[in-house]
């Protein structure tokens, strides 16, 4: 399972931030575009699956909330970026989102619901604010925001999944991506 960390690490280092640089981008409004952007920035695709598989191990009234979750941190997230409302230290607060979420997943710590439902709804807010400030001027928010609600879902249920499978198996591959996904965020914190 070490063999993942070396090569995420290196990978995340040199392309993973979806919002390089101090210069704002900006996407399609489409519903493709949105639907793609959680997938093209590794930052968010990391946190996402890591969410995903370490809800696995959660209670089931969590597990069950997750996708509801999800979907309302993202549209809370971007529905501050729409309204002007700044977050300071957004960039960060991602790399820490998938530092933390793999220090989770490669603990299997069960949380109470309430602090675990709170720990995601606030990573995902902040992810959710990134993709909202990146919305194009005059693009359809509500079409890309459906595109990157449903990415976001799907990749996280895709890991939960997963981790279900592992669990049947043997924990230590969770553990060891975890690990893998906990260094690709310090390495992303180092910027």
């Amino acid at each position: 399972m070490a063999w993942l960390a070396a090569p995420l690490t290196l990978l995340v280092a040199s392309a993973a931030l979806a919002h390089p640089g101090p210069l704002p981008h900006t996407h399609g409004g489409s519903f493709f575009a949105g639907l793609m952007h959680p997938l093209s920035g590794l930052d968010h695709l990391l946190a996402m699956l890591a969410i995903g598989l370490w809800s696995c191990r959660q209670a089931p009234a969590l597990r069950r909330a997750m996708p509801l979750l999800i979907a309302l941190g993202m549209v809370a997230g971007a529905g501050l970026a729409w309204a002007g409302v700044p977050l300071l230290g957004v960039e960060f607060g991602i790399a820490s989102s998938v530092l933390l979420a793999g220090v989770l997943l490669a603990s299997l710590v069960k949380l109470p619901s309430a602090l675990g439902g709170s720990l995601v709804f606030a990573f995902i807010l902040l992810h959710g604010h990134a993709h909202g400030s990146e919305l194009a001027p005059g693009a359809s928010a509500a079409l890309y925001a459906l595109g990157f609600v449903i990415a976001s879902v799907a990749i996280t249920l895709a890991g939960r999944f997963t981790g279900n499978w592992l669990m049947q198996r043997d924990s230590r591959w969770l553990r060891g991506i975890g690990a893998a996904i906990a260094a690709a965020g310090g390495a992303l914190m180092l910027g």
